[in-house]
């Protein structure tokens, strides 16, 4: 379950660029900080050249308030004996064509489909929390975005989203479960412009992951209900299952 509803309207992907990260401790697990900055191209993934004069630019600071660092997988597979938890904060800005990005690079989202150079100035941030403990796992992320139109008087278009995320390994505490099935769960909302009232897309997720080697080699099963409300009031309600089989070097 590595995809929400979030990813397309938030994700930034890979980008080419230099990056400074790193990590500050300060002798007690309430002082241990891991940090991020850099400059990137700000063209999509595999570009190395920026499309004009303008630079993308990221930060993102987390607080590993139990003094551990979760990196940036989630399930609780190592079996914390210890409760491990982060808090960060993100920021990113860029200009340029695009006001989306995948694997396939630089992007549009609906109703920004012109692509000149430099139309969009891009400011965005999210907060998000992760926690494990004994084969729980949590997660969330809350994320804000502006698109500004520099070719169109600066007209301004405000994205808002949060997912909530839960999972856990239930042989933890359930004998008779699988050790590497893991049962989880994701509740998602997306406000493609919050200036208007309706216009929400909605996610709920249930999700059985099957480890084989970790996140290596997992086997996935979800079911997926999609409620999503146009800008005209109308409402388009979708139910989805994939079976994924993920294998990673």
């Amino acid at each position: 379950m590595d995809r929400s509803i979030l990813n397309r309207p938030f994700t930034v992907d890979r980008q080419q660029g230099v990056e400074l990260y790193g990590r500050l401790r300060g002798g007690k697990e309430l002082l241990d900080f891991s940090y991020w900055a850099a400059v990137l191209t700000g063209s999509g993934r595999g570009v190395t050249v920026n499309d004009d004069e303008h630079l993308m630019y990221f930060g993102r600071f987390q607080w590993n308030l139990l003094g551990e660092d979760l990196g940036f997988e989630g399930s609780d597979i190592e079996l914390h004996e210890k409760p491990a938890a982060i808090i960060a904060i993100a920021g990113v800005t860029n200009r340029s064509p695009y006001t989306r990005f995948s694997q396939s690079g630089g992007g549009s989202l609906v109703g920004f489909e012109e692509e000149e150079v430099g139309e969009y100035r891009v400011n965005q941030y999210n907060i998000e929390t992760a926690f494990v403990y004994k084969g729980f796992s949590w997660q969330s992320e809350w994320h804000h975005k502006n698109i500004i139109n520099k070719l169109d008087n600066d007209a301004e278009t405000k994205l808002e989203g949060f997912y909530l995320q839960a999972g856990y390994l239930a042989h933890t505490s359930i004998n008779w479960w699988p050790k590497p099935l893991e049962v989880a769960a994701r509740y998602a909302r997306y406000q493609p412009d919050t200036s208007l009232d309706t216009n929400f897309q909605h996610e709920k997720t249930l999700a059985f992951n099957w480890f084989f080697t970790k996140h290596k080699n997992k086997l996935t099963l979800e079911v997926s209900h999609f409620d999503y409300e146009t800008a005209d009031g109308n409402v388009d309600d979708k139910i989805r299952f994939r079976l994924q089989w993920d294998i990673s070097l």
